[in-house]
């Protein structure tokens, strides 16, 4: 064994950019199917349970609804309506106080993490196809994903015992440090350091940027980290916490910050007409994101809508395109707003309207994405 250090490309090949339509066909929920996942019954154990039941009530007092017509507000005008009592610092009344609204809006995102978990403890056949089709074509990739599921990570796992590939995440992980607190934890190679691998081996390390978030991170407040945990991603939906187990005996503990004892956070940005970017993690991937932008020849978007409540990502796009970068968008349908939204971040933009798993197969579409 000897040490290398994996070094990256000053320019990409190409970037993808993977929306809801990537992970839609693994069963992961799109964004609008979230709300009424929630709201209705059809999840024993989120309408039974005790955020459930006050996630619920806030929003049968506060939104007009038909369970039985299907007719269900938008996510972003409920995460929008916290956020504006939030920002302000107010509180809506004696009932719903500013305190109180706060805790709803982290109920809710939780709740949202519990529904999308719910299809994403199993492997994807597309997310395997798509990671063949990279390492026969071109290693020099990376991703952007506004997805929370791990499924595309999962279904890394052949590569990093067959061929010695990494993730690379692009944010500090508690993971990568070695300290006694950690001990319980599994650690996690860092690819910006020099790295132990057979002396005939020749590894890739590919950047995940995943700006919305991830199930599989917890987040500490305190010392602004966040702890990497690829198997536990359960939450205790009557306490609100997120849940580990030890191993190999399996016992259950409730996940607190190894460091400082700080309960941990979600980090997933929920839908929302008003995004906060503040946050210092959320920061740092962002301009992550514009570095790799700004350095590619192709940027592929796959199953992304490039909605009018993603201003954030419009804006990102916008400043860090280059003018001879080509665009792809793969979508499943043609839609009229969603053509116009990306003319309007680049005039060198090409439409194909297909869905993730027949993309995979489709040797026309792949040939034109490595060309």
């Amino acid at each position: 064994m000897i040490e290398k250090f994996l070094r990256y490309s000053s320019t990409r090949d190409v970037i993808f950019v993977l929306g809801a339509g990537a992970s839609n066909p693994d069963g992961v929920p799109l964004q609008k199917e979230l709300l009424p996942m929630i709201i209705s019954e059809e999840i024993d154990e989120i309408y039974n349970s005790e955020i459930g039941k006050i996630v619920n009530e806030f929003l049968t007092d506060n939104f007009e609804f038909d369970k039985s017509e299907n007719q269900f507000p938008q996510l972003e005008a409920v995460f929008g309506f916290l956020d504006y009592f939030i920002a302000q610092n107010e509180s809506l009344n004696s009932k719903y106080t500013y305190e109180k609204i706060r805790d709803i809006k982290e109920y809710l995102i939780k709740l949202i993490h519990y529904v999308v978990n719910l299809r994403t403890d199993k492997s994807s056949p597309y997310y395997h196809k798509f990671w063949n089709l990279i390492t026969q074509h071109s290693s020099n990739v990376s991703i952007i994903t506004l997805n929370y599921d791990t499924l595309l990570e999962q279904a890394f796992d052949f590569i990093f015992k067959k061929k010695n590939g990494f993730i690379d995440y692009c944010i500090p992980l508690m993971n990568y440090e070695k300290l006694p607190q950690l001990k319980d934890y599994n650690f996690w190679v860092n690819t910006r350091e020099p790295i132990l691998v057979d002396e005939d081996a020749n590894p890739n390390s590919y950047k995940i940027l995943k700006l919305h978030g991830s199930l599989n991170w917890k987040y500490c407040n305190c010392c602004n980290q966040i702890l990497l945990t690829p198997w536990d991603r359960k939450i205790d939906l009557n306490k609100g916490k997120f849940l580990g187990y030890t191993y190999p005996d399996n016992k259950e503990y409730e996940f607190r910050c190894p460091i400082d004892g700080t309960e941990f956070q979600t980090l997933i940005m929920p839908p929302s007409f008003s995004k906060s970017l503040n946050n210092s993690i959320i920061m740092q991937l962002f301009s992550e994101a514009a570095r790799e932008i700004r350095t590619t020849k192709k940027i592929v978007f796959i199953g992304y809508s490039l909605s009018d409540a993603d201003v954030h990502i419009k804006a990102l796009f916008k400043k860090a395109i280059l003018n001879d970068v080509e665009l792809l968008v793969i979508n499943h349908r043609a839609k009229e707003t969603m053509e116009l939204n990306y003319r309007s971040i680049s005039k060198n933009v090409k439409f194909i309207y297909s869905s993730f798993e027949n993309l995979l197969s489709d040797n026309k579409t792949i040939e034109m994405i490595f060309s």
